[in-house]
């Protein structure tokens, strides 16, 4: 009988099941993963609670050894067989305009389409071969046009798998916020997103970093001084636009990231909280309105972000195996593939443990 690999199938909404799948053969072009660990991503919540389509095996914020790879693979992405990586959720065609220019996270190939699959790690369905399109398996599939990169053994596990938060901070508060020496950064949601921000933005130079939540983020804030940030201000029990002009002296912030999942006024409060000349970077996933009067005469730049690049990737890969910041204080819990419902649940803040962050799930059962 050939090998099989277990791995958690999402089959409806809410509905997670372990399934096996045979072990594909491996050409001299593809590789196999075996995965050692794989993140929980704030988007796999609404595809967890939303689902529709075809059963799918979830997760795209994957870890893991090369168990099988074919010598054009290993010669295409410079790595071996044995070799610990990360890999992009992306799976671009490598020829339209978006991946000709490095914005392959863009590519057509990756996003909903009619009449055609989408691929992208976490969202393929079982039913376009091999099936292994998902980290919260045993083994994972890298097709030709996967995007890996390496990873030191001495990272461990659970910091690892913080690779793709780190990467959406590099992105939104640095590359695209424009964090940097002297300057104001505010962080609108202290979840994992939040505080990878934070951290990036500590690492581009900024002169102050303020971090805003909810009353119940008492433990996020502490975790956020932990990792660098200045101040921490409760909306609940602050005005944040108040505070942070009174934190500035009257300047207000250079730039702000909306990693806030809910509130609908949380863009209106970035931009009472802006500079007269500044950045306002919208990561939120939430129903927010945005209003254009009412904020006196400001300069404000407005960008919708919508995940990284390889270069962020490799600045937040970077980051972690430096060991510079408590990674760990991020990194809470871990589940395994018989668990991966109560793993969603649990960092949708739906039931289990308190003072969940980031989830992992690891592929023993």
């Amino acid at each position: 009988m050939s090998e099989r690999v277990l791995a958690a199938t999402q089959v409806g909404a809410r509905q997670m099941e372990l399934r096996d799948y045979p072990m594909p053969e491996i050409s001299s072009d593809d590789a196999l993963l075996k995965v050692e660990i794989a993140g929980i991503c704030g988007s796999d919540i609404g595809g967890y609670q939303e689902f529709e389509g075809a059963p799918r095996i979830r997760g795209h914020e994957n870890v893991g050894f090369l168990a099988k790879i074919g010598a054009n693979a290993a010669q295409r992405w410079g790595v071996k067989e044995g070799d610990r990586v990360v890999v992009e959720q992306y799976l671009p065609c490598g020829n339209c305009r978006w991946c000709r220019i490095g914005e392959y996270r863009f590519c057509d190939q990756t996003d909903k389409l009619p009449g055609r699959p989408i691929l992208r790690y976490g969202n393929t369905p079982v039913n376009v071969a091999p099936s292994l399109w998902g980290g919260f398996s045993q083994y994972l599939y890298l097709p030709p046009n996967a995007i890996v990169h390496k990873i030191p053994a001495h990272v461990p596990a659970t910091q690892a798998a913080l690779f793709v938060p780190l990467a959406n901070g590099m992105q939104w508060a640095y590359l695209q916020g424009g964090a940097a020496p002297g300057k104001t950064v505010v962080i609108q949601g202290p979840g994992q997103m939040g505080l990878s921000s934070v951290v990036a933005a500590r690492e581009a130079g900024a002169q102050c970093i303020i971090v805003s939540g909810l009353t119940r983020d008492a433990r996020r804030f502490e975790v956020a001084r932990k990792l660098g940030a200045h101040h921490t201000i409760d909306v609940e029990n602050e005005n944040l636009s108040a505070r942070v002009k009174e934190i500035t002296n009257g300047q207000g912030a250079d730039v702000v990231v909306n990693v806030s999942r809910g509130g609908k006024s949380t863009v209106r409060d970035a931009l009472e909280c802006a500079s007269k000349i500044s950045t306002i970077v919208l990561a939120g996933p939430g129903n927010q309105e945005i209003p254009t009067r009412g904020f006196g005469r400001k300069l404000v730049t407005m960008k919708w972000v919508q995940g990284s690049s390889y270069t962020a990737f490799e600045l937040g890969l970077q980051v972690i195996a430096s060991g510079r910041y408590p990674l760990g204080e991020i990194s809470t819990h871990q589940f395994d593939l018989n668990h991966v419902n109560e793993a969603i649940r649990a960092f949708a803040g739906e039931e289990g443990p308190s003072g969940v962050i980031h989830v992992s799930i690891r592929p023993e059962v």
